[in-house]
């Protein structure tokens, strides 16, 4: 049995507090930038069928697992993964390197972020025109399909925001602008959290809220323009046709990763500090469909500003989203450039994306901090003395890690990892989650943790996904994941990373999932007996009070065994 009120371990003030927390982590940046992007590029509302099925039978299933085990265990990612199913311990530490890697390149964003925010502080913002010192003459104040012209906003980003080099290749100087930026959102960071989960429950009660009046204000001011109705009739209408394309269906998976936060152990360090009978189901589904609705609600946003967009330009909303990161830092911002009150409009949605942002961050930070205090507590506060000092030396590693994504080249160090860590290790590090937990440690063992704490046992749909839809959809991910990447390498807009980026690309991703098979064997190398009595004792060791469904674990892990 787990202990259900630990000395000494920190639990949330109020359960709203998990709750907003919750719903800050998995409301990200991700909403406004990723989601819009991936509607767009796969036909508007064709994307929405597999990723609201990607959620009903993956997002929900595989949080409602990952909050039980946190609550039930009361240890982040790797101690809970340790002790649920020992053999693949290293799927524990693979969610806390895949988080510190993250959160070295996704608080990129917050500084760019910030460096919007502060020049909205001007009563002409600097992307209206091509008047400027870093307009090149090809720079035109209109969307245009010619590959030898640019916008206004997207001379500002490239050349003036990033001073960008040619490619990875190039990597120039460091944008010293970018670099305080940077450091001024890890302080942000830190002032949030260095007191753990009692400040960060209150700074939540704003930073998960306010976002939502900011949204509503945009979408009010957004429908009002003339062609907002065309952008969002993009938005919704699928082109069914696309649905044939797999990658679709990979990216829908992938974004509901991504946006709830699955494989990342943030949500299960945050339900380790949850009281032990709290009622897991409510917070499942607050904090998933809350993420999916304001996913939804963002994209009428952003594709009404589309629509006014090709509206002014006399374009179709089909030719005016770009790659990657220029979806909310070149469209948005030179829509804006055209509206009433501009720089009023655009400081609101950059202060958004700052509080959307810090929300994520929070919980990636904490994912490591956690890890590391519930296996070395003694030896870190024997010489750091206070968590505040780990949480310091957590962010300042983080930020010193992040400074290549503030050079020239850094928008292209920022593309390549997110490619390889946002959608190919989440997958790989998903598929190891679910073996580990819904197949060894036992679904029977998760749904007596489940009746222990709240008094219900999960209902047959629940089961069903675990045992059965969770892991067979997300092997075919994985295998499609890397059939697609196989053949379709990186890129930035038109640049296509060289073969060596790619490489690098993949060190990028085993740096998380090398530690699944590491942890593997040096488990089979510390036990005694032959490899099958190792893993098969690797397999059903746990806490000794739960035994309710031992011997169906044992039948299931024999089984897999001699397979």
């Amino acid at each position: 049995m787990a202990e259900k009120e630990e000395a000494g371990r920190p639990t949330w003030s109020r359960q709203v507090e998990f709750t907003l927390a919750g719903i800050g982590c998995a409301v990200g940046l991700g909403n406004i930038w990723r989601f819009p992007y991936l509607c767009y590029r796969s036909g508007g509302g064709a994307f929405l069928v597999p990723y609201l099925l990607m959620l009903v039978v993956l997002g929900i299933p595989l949080l409602h697992m990952e909050l039980t085990l946190g609550q039930y265990l009361r240890r982040g990612p790797v101690m809970a993964l340790t002790k649920a199913c020992p053999l693949l311990k290293g799927v524990g530490m693979a969610t806390v390197a895949i988080s510190f890697i993250m959160c070295t390149y996704y608080n990129v964003i917050i500084t760019w972020a910030l460096y919007y925010m502060f020049s909205s502080f001007r009563s002409e913002l600097l992307w209206e025109n091509c008047n400027n010192t870093w307009n090149t003459a090809n720079c035109t104040d209109r969307v245009t399909n010619s590959s030898s012209s640019s916008t206004a906003s997207q001379q500002f980003f490239n050349y003036k925001v990033l001073e960008r080099t040619s490619g990875v290749e190039e990597t120039g100087t460091l944008r010293w602008e970018l670099f305080l930026l940077l450091l001024l959102a890890w302080i942000l960071v830190y002032l949030c959290i260095f007191k753990g989960v009692k400040s960060t429950g209150k700074v939540v009660y704003f930073t998960a809220l306010f976002p939502y009046v900011i949204l509503l204000a945009l979408l009010i001011n957004n429908v009002q323009l003339p062609g907002a109705i065309d952008g969002i009739r993009f938005f919704i209408i699928p082109e069914w046709d696309k649905l044939l394309n797999v990658e679709v269906w990979i990216n829908a998976a992938a974004q509901i990763f991504n946006s709830i936060g699955i494989g990342f152990g943030s949500l299960m360090a945050m339900a380790s500090y949850n009281s032990y009978n709290n009622n897991i189901l409510k917070d499942t589904l607050a904090i998933s469909i809350t993420n999916s609705v304001t996913s939804i609600f963002a994209g009428f946003v952003i594709f009404s500003a589309f629509g006014y967009m090709s509206h002014l330009q006399n374009v179709p909303v089909s030719e005016i989203a770009v790659d990657g990161p220029g979806l909310v830092f070149v469209v948005y911002p030179q829509a804006f450039a055209t509206m009433p009150v501009a720089p009023l409009w655009a400081f609101l949605f950059f202060f958004m994306l700052l509080c959307l942002g810090l929300d994520s961050q929070f919980a990636m930070v904490e994912v490591m901090v956690t890890s590391l205090l519930d296996s070395y507590s003694k030896p870190i506060l024997k010489y750091l003395k206070r968590k505040e000092f780990l949480v310091l030396v957590v962010c300042g590693s983080a930020f010193l890690l992040g400074i290549p994504n503030v050079m020239q080249v850094g928008i292209y160090v920022f593309q390549l990892m997110d490619h390889y860590t946002a959608i190919v290790s989440i997958m790989f590090l998903a598929f190891f989650e679910v073996v580990a937990v819904c197949w060894l440690y036992g679904v029977k063992r998760l749904s007596s943790n489940l009746l222990e704490m709240t008094g219900k046992r999960p209902n047959i749909f629940f089961r069903v996904c675990w045992w059965v839809i969770c892991p067979a959809l997300i092997t075919v991910s994985v295998i499609l994941v890397f059939s697609v990447i196989q053949f379709k390498p990186a890129r930035y807009e038109d640049y296509v990373y060289p073969p060596w980026a790619q490489g690098v690309g993949w060190l990028i991703a085993l740096a998380s999932i090398i530690w699944i098979p590491l942890a593997a064997v040096h488990t089979l190398w510390l036990l005694p007996g032959s490899f099958t009595e190792v893993l098969y004792v690797t397999s059903v060791m746990f806490l000794k009070e739960v035994s309710s469904d031992h011997q169906g674990c044992i039948y299931l892990i024999k089984n897999t065994v001699i397979l």
